[in-house]
């Protein structure tokens, strides 16, 4: 237990229950949601699991320094008196990454300035010569957050965002973030138990992350690098026998998963990235225009995807939004659809009635994630068959 310590991963707006019940569902203990962030308690190897595992989190932190301050003198000299010669020698590199929400202190790239000066003198003025600044790929990488007064200096165990799953390599013209796309089929409920489709699936994203979920492979396997390998403490048999157990737990897969698109160079992009993943066993992609599409099972369908909003591509919204409504009325019953928007106009255009509305953001667009039950003969008849089999 004394091997314990407390983490915090950060994540998008509204995602802090899901992100909870993953980190439940992994082992944390003292779980707390805060505001795009979840606190937690775990081990070393745990902080290797938690950025192998977690799908919703953007990076998990390792706090071990706070204090108050009035003034950037006071955080200037609070950072100098760590003794960051226990994090990284003088030949080694460092980042700082700061969020500010205060009145007094506005600028986070003058935090950060002023926390990177305090690092470096405290360097030269022990040894003679100092550490230089890599943005991208440093050997150590600090988190500086700072709340009114309170100052809150932490590791990041990450390193580049978690969203970035490495089997990414072509995007479309309007890609959805990993975390977004992950998030989505966790509110959505899928759980790999049956059928699914993306059928405007761009690059790829949703169909990938929703393999992952129904495989239950740990969504940051194809990562080339995380930010604890370069840390003084790092333990590669430690991390290879967390990656061992976590890919004991991988579950075979009994259904399909296929994606659409009409977009030759799209369909091409997501069939290169599916490989990239190693998933090509369990997900199809095919040229096709969903609007003139049939559902290809009796079985039960799951369906995820991103429209466009209008933001970047020139679509009549009105009539693209009738029209998805209309092909889920005609051609695909029994089907459980969940789309993203942030176009609240074009949604009074499916002409469905939503039966559950989510709030999220995509990028700093807020956005509703929305549900469309289409039943398999008439609404009726479906409620009588649950009642029956109740």
């Amino acid at each position: 237990m004394d091997n314990n310590f407390e983490m915090v991963a950060k994540t998008l707006f509204g995602f802090e229950p899901i992100l909870a019940k993953e980190l439940r569902n992994l082992g944390a203990m003292n779980i707390r949601e805060g505001v795009r962030n979840v606190q937690f308690t775990g081990d070393k190897g745990f902080m290797y699991k938690a950025n192998l595992c977690l799908r919703t989190a953007i990076k998990i932190l390792k706090p071990f320094k706070s204090f108050k301050i009035a003034s950037e003198e006071d955080l200037y000299n609070e950072i100098k008196k760590i003794a960051w010669e226990d994090f990284m020698d003088v030949k080694d590199t460092l980042a700082i990454d700061a969020t500010v929400h205060s009145e007094q202190f506005t600028h986070s790239k003058y935090i950060a300035q002023k926390t990177k000066d305090a690092v470096v003198d405290r360097f030269r003025e022990k040894f003679g010569s100092r550490p230089d600044v890599d943005l991208d790929f440093p050997t150590l990488r600090i988190n500086i957050h700072i709340e009114h007064n309170f100052c809150n200096v932490s590791l990041d165990s990450s390193g580049q965002s978690l969203h970035k799953r490495g089997y990414k390599t072509a995007t479309n013209i309007a890609p959805i973030n990993e975390v977004l796309a992950a998030g989505m089929l966790l509110f959505s409920g899928w759980d790999g138990q049956s059928d699914f489709m993306d059928p405007m699936c761009g690059s790829g994203t949703i169909l990938i992350e929703a393999a992952m979920i129904a495989c239950n492979i740990p969504p940051n396997l194809n990562r080339k690098e995380f930010a604890f390998e370069k840390w003084k403490d790092w333990d590669v048999d430690l991390f290879e026998k967390v990656e061992e157990s976590v890919l004991k737990k991988v579950r075979e897969f009994h259904f399909t998963i296929i994606g659409y698109d009409k977009a030759p160079s799209a369909v091409t992009k997501a069939i290169d990235n599916v490989e990239n993943a190693n998933l090509a066993e369990f997900i199809q992609v095919k040229q096709q225009n969903f609007f003139e599409s049939t559902k290809t099972s009796e079985r039960h369908l799951h369906m995820v995807f991103n429209p466009p909003y209008g933001e970047r591509l020139d679509i009549d919204m009105p009539v693209f939004y009738k029209e998805i409504g209309d092909t889920l009325k005609q051609s695909y019953p029994d089907t459980a659809a969940w789309f993203i928007t942030s176009n609240l106009e074009a949604i009074k255009h499916v002409g469905l009635r939503p039966s559950r509305k989510i709030k999220m953001f995509n990028g700093a667009l807020e956005s509703k994630l929305l549900k469309y039950d289409i039943y398999a003969g008439t609404k009726k008849l479906h409620k009588l068959r649950d009642q029956e089999e109740e």
